[in-house]
């Protein structure tokens, strides 16, 4: 039987297609071991080595590695050097004497290489290679023992046996996961109204929300999600609707959201907690406050009364906290929220903080600003109506981008750090990047490589948009090739 590889053929160094080893250089490069071996006296001749193929193991490369030795179970011996700088040494190791346990991957149940941290699909196990692999680990090219225990596990290599085994090609399983890895408390969300802010919001938790079990049931959640709403005013009511919201619905509730009064029947109202619940008429005083002196920062609500809501544990508000603060010249508003479901609740919620923000902007003077909504649980149910409802609105996420109507570029979503144009330096042997704002430029990079730019922007967090970055990315390694080929420049578009 010839040796014959499944998977990246044009990555394995194959010696004598008829042998019976494999050696791992893991990280190591595989012409230096090679040459090694060679030194050592060890044959490695097309028609007589006992070595069949030596090919590097990365990590990531373990589930080919192992199709391909099954594909070819002439394969006895496994030996496995060199440098180890991804732990690939231990994963093969103990895959093969420790094999697979259960474990949660990305809200799905997966399996993991006992005593390592490699996640691994299970449909290849020790026990289909019969026992057949022996496996030496030895250490680095440059250890001192490396050499004579290459030298002694090639002699003491028992004869090779005729493979009576045959071939099994066994498919690598698409990979599929509940959500996708982000870190879950650090969301940041701006958007221009509040309707696109909901789409995002959405799309977040559907990608990357967590699957948590609480008494009420199952919920996909992320924490301390922030939310700034840079417009917030009225979206258009068919664009409301084609999403189940009613505006009208949406007025009303802006209504109750400033009426202090709380009916008999209910635990609790916002109006209520606003405006008459702690004796007073708190937006009435932060009204005041602003009109002393508008740049007040005292201009805080709290909601949330710790007597009655942390001893009793239910019905306590979701709202728990306002803060206006006058700033670029406008009223913003920052609203915290200790529970919000995304599906039902949290755009009409800000919908009822449009209104608390234009009823204090319209009596101290200013004109509304920005909203920021900061959601410390953001979830949605885990009942499957109500969750695929959500992903349908992920699924009709479009890109961020902004499409030029009259030229149909298209344009990076706009970047509040500002924008960036890439220029040559011919008689530098530079690349530029210049940065500006609102027409002025504020700031310059300047290196020889595109590597050298990269670590400046990133060290100065220049850029905050994903898209941009990418944008920018592409223009300025067009350029570092411009540079490189001494082209003259694009003519301006």
């Amino acid at each position: 039987m010839r040796f014959q590889p499944l998977y990246y053929p044009e990555r394995l160094h194959i010696v004598n297609p008829e042998g019976d080893v494999g050696i791992a250089t893991l990280w190591s490069r595989v012409e230096q071991v090679i040459q090694v071996i060679e030194d050592l006296g060890i044959d490695l001749r097309p028609a007589s080595s006992r070595v069949a193929v030596v090919a590097n193991l990365y990590g990531n490369g373990l589930p080919q590695m192992l199709r391909n030795l099954l594909w070819n179970p002439q394969i006895r011996h496994l030996l496995v050097l060199g440098q180890d700088l991804s732990g690939s040494r231990q994963e093969l190791i103990q895959f093969f004497e420790r094999g697979l346990e259960e474990v949660e991957y990305l809200g799905s149940a997966a399996h993991r290489i006992v005593g390592t941290r490699r996640i691994i699909d299970p449909t290849v196990t020790p026990a289909d290679f019969g026992g057949r692999i022996r496996l030496t680990a030895l250490g680095k090219i440059g250890d001192s023992e490396t050499g004579p225990r290459l030298r002694a596990f090639f002699a003491g290599l028992p004869p090779a046996e005729p493979c009576s085994a045959e071939r099994r090609n066994v498919p690598i399983p698409e990979v599929t996961v509940e959500r996708f890895p982000s870190e879950p408390r650090a969301h940041t969300i701006v958007r221009r109204t509040p309707l696109e802010a909901w789409e995002e919001l959405v799309f977040r938790l559907v990608r990357f929300g967590y699957r948590v079990k609480l008494r009420k049931g199952e919920r996909v959640e992320l924490q301390n999600t922030k939310v700034i709403i840079e417009q917030p005013v009225e979206d258009a009511a068919a664009d409301l609707l084609q999403y189940g919201f009613s505006l009208d619905h949406f007025h009303d509730y802006q209504t109750r959201m400033l009426d202090g009064s709380k009916p008999a029947d209910l635990s609790y109202t916002y109006g209520n907690r606003l405006r008459e619940y702690f004796g007073h008429d708190s937006l009435a005083i932060a009204i005041e406050r602003l009109k002393a002196d508008p740049e007040a920062r005292h201009a805080y609500i709290a909601l949330w009364d710790n007597f009655r809501d942390l001893p009793e544990g239910h019905a306590c508000p979701c709202f728990v906290s306002a803060f206006f603060r006058r700033f670029d010249g406008k009223l913003t508003l920052t609203a915290t929220f200790r529970t919000h479901n995304v599906m039902s609740a949290w755009l009409e919620n800000v919908y009822g903080l449009m209104a608390i923000q234009r009823y204090v902007a319209e009596r101290v003077g200013m004109t509304p600003g920005a909203i920021t909504v900061i959601s410390h649980s953001i979830s949605v149910s885990g009942e499957p109506g109500v969750l695929a409802n959500a992903k349908k609105v992920a699924q009709a996420k479009k890109t961020d981008d902004e499409v030029d109507r009259q030229t149909g570029r298209r344009q990076p979503r706009y970047d509040p750090h500002g924008n960036f144009t890439v220029t040559v330096d011919r008689e530098a042997g530079e690349l530029v990047v210049q940065h500006s704002f609102e027409g002025m430029k504020i700031g310059e990079y300047r290196a020889r490589t595109a590597e050298a730019l990269e670590d400046q922007l990133a060290r100065d967090v220049a850029l905050s948009e994903i898209s941009h970055a990418l944008y920018l990315g592409r223009e300025i390694a067009r350029k570092e090739m411009e540079l490189k080929r001494g082209a003259r420049p694009d003519p301006p578009v």
